[in-house]
């Protein structure tokens, strides 16, 4: 383990840390931006394994899982905003 490996592991677990709040929260980041980030987190975890930066590498995708799952909440949240808003139109058209 070098010393580079045990910087990007610290800033990967203070990354986790602070998304912590906003997996618990109602509001959500935009898909794209949680979809963007977590794939370039993933890309990185990949570059981090092939330099053996293995505590990185691992540190760096559970960020980016951490991002996919914001995604995957928004995608949700959006599907159910919208269902309610189709059902409330739809509802108010019909007599």
């Amino acid at each position: 383990m070098t010393w580079q490996d045990i910087v990007f592991s610290i800033g990967q677990w203070i990354f986790i840390v602070a998304l912590i709040p906003l997996l618990f929260s109602k509001d959500k980041p935009a898909l794209s931006s949680s979809l963007m980030t977590g794939t370039v987190l993933a890309v990185f975890a990949f570059t981090y394994s092939t330099l053996s930066l293995w505590t990185a590498s691992t540190s760096t995708i559970l960020t980016a899982g951490a991002w996919f799952t914001l995604a995957i909440q928004k995608y949700r949240l959006d599907r159910k905003k919208s269902a309610l808003l189709t059902n409330g139109l739809a509802e108010k058209k019909t007599p």
